[in-house]
């Protein structure tokens, strides 16, 4: 070997490494970077709303009593299945049923008085009448008899004052019986007063039925027992919540849903709804109706949703996710947000692979949810897009097509 060769080995050594990764480093940009890219496609797309709800009762209500006074029984215990009047509670009544008979026994007396009136009362009067009115009848026939014998001069004036007197008496008795015989018949003033007195009666036993009534707490519709807060013995006050009830009836869904999504809501919207409990089991459900406000404070909307065939594990309360079919085309341009630049400065572009170098392309994007986003004009299938990779314009690449196959976008 030359001398020279063995004393710049290390020399020699170090240029055939240079070499080999000059030619790497050459064979590379001709070859290219290798990038990720996806194939743009036209495929189906559905954009879905997501919002967080709970289940609404058709109505709540809530059970108290509106009388003092003791518990004596619960009939019901926390979601039992109540009908309509059913007696859920029941207080003692002990002195309200002392009362109300006491109350009968009044309106039955002031019966007895308005019969006694109409019957008893009014045949007496008559009969009094009839004496009256013939006693009235004797004396005016005595009286004229006595006139002639006083102008003939057989009478004396003294007698014919007593009998002149007698004709008075009778004839006032006769007035007496006729006002009596009035005051007895239905129009009459004893009849009027025990009538009166037959009516407070009955207002008396109605008021104490009334007040008895009142302990014993009643559903008002068919419902189910939401929560239970008495308990036998308890004291309980009026506008006290004893029970809380939640009406049979339409199951429905209250959800706070963001303002930025009410462009894509409207009325008669299906949604797909499960519970956080049970999340595997998905039911049907419609947008019937949205809050004409925003809530300022948490910038939401409220939407409630009606169930028509809710699920047997629903209860009162319970969390829900909903997800409300929101927009649908049946053909549009979908890739990966990522693969979007300039889409917070307002002139988004992508990166094309043209001819083995990579373009930069301005777009025009549509619906953006769930780190992908619609391309509505500046591409045409079948293009590639680079994926998120540092390459900058008119760089040689490799593109590594991996799957697009993106049909669903959820927000």
């Amino acid at each position: 070997m030359p001398r020279f060769l063995i004393q710049h080995k290390k020399l020699l050594f170090l240029l055939v490494i240079f070499s080999v990764v000059g030619v790497l480093i050459g064979m590379r940009q001709v070859r290219g970077v290798t990038v990720e890219v996806i194939s743009v496609q036209a495929q189906p797309l559905i954009q879905t709303v997501i919002a967080t709800g709970r289940v609404m009762s058709p109505a709540r209500v809530d059970i108290g009593s509106v009388i003092t006074g003791r518990v004596a029984r619960v009939l019901v215990e926390e979601g039992d299945r109540v009908e309509a009047g059913q007696v859920l509670i029941e207080l003692e009544n002990y002195e309200l049923i002392a009362a109300l008979r006491q109350a009968e026994a009044n309106e039955q007396q002031a019966r007895v008085r308005v019969a006694t009136v109409s019957e008893v009362g009014l045949a007496t009067a008559n009969e009094t009448l009839a004496q009256a009115q013939a006693t009235l009848d004797w004396s005016e026939r005595e009286i004229r008899r006595y006139q002639d014998l006083l102008a003939e001069g057989v009478l004396s004036r003294a007698r014919f004052d007593e009998v002149e007197r007698a004709y008075r008496v009778a004839k006032s008795q006769h007035e007496a019986a006729q006002t009596q015989v009035k005051a007895q018949r239905q129009s009459g003033a004893q009849t009027r007063e025990a009538q009166a007195r037959l009516s407070e009666a009955m207002a008396a036993r109605e008021l104490a039925a009334a007040k008895l009534a009142q302990t014993q707490l009643r559903a008002s519709a068919a419902s189910t027992v939401l929560t239970r807060d008495v308990e036998p013995g308890d004291i309980v006050q009026p506008g006290k919540k004893l029970l809380a009830l939640a009406t049979a009836g339409e199951t429905r869904i209250t959800a706070q849903i963001d303002e930025k999504n009410l462009p894509f809501l409207k009325v008669g919207e299906t949604a797909l709804a499960s519970a956080d409990a049970f999340p595997g089991s998905k039911f049907s459900a419609e947008l019937y109706y949205l809050a004409p406000s925003v809530d300022p404070e948490r910038g939401t909307v409220e939407a409630r949703f009606r169930i028509p065939e809710p699920p047997a594990h629903l209860r009162a309360d319970m969390t829900l996710t909903v997800e409300v079919r929101a927009a649908h085309k049946e053909h549009a341009f979908v890739v990966p947000l990522e693969a979007v630049r300039g889409v917070t400065s307002g002139t988004p572009t992508l990166l094309i692979v043209q001819e083995g170098r990579v373009v930069s392309q301005s777009v025009t994007t549509g619906m953006q949810a769930d780190g992908h986003i619609e391309i509505l004009r500046g591409v045409q299938a079948g293009e590639h897009v680079v994926l998120n990779a540092v390459v900058t314009p008119g760089t040689r690449v490799r593109p590594r097509l991996i799957a697009n196959t993106r049909s669903e976008v959820l927000s």
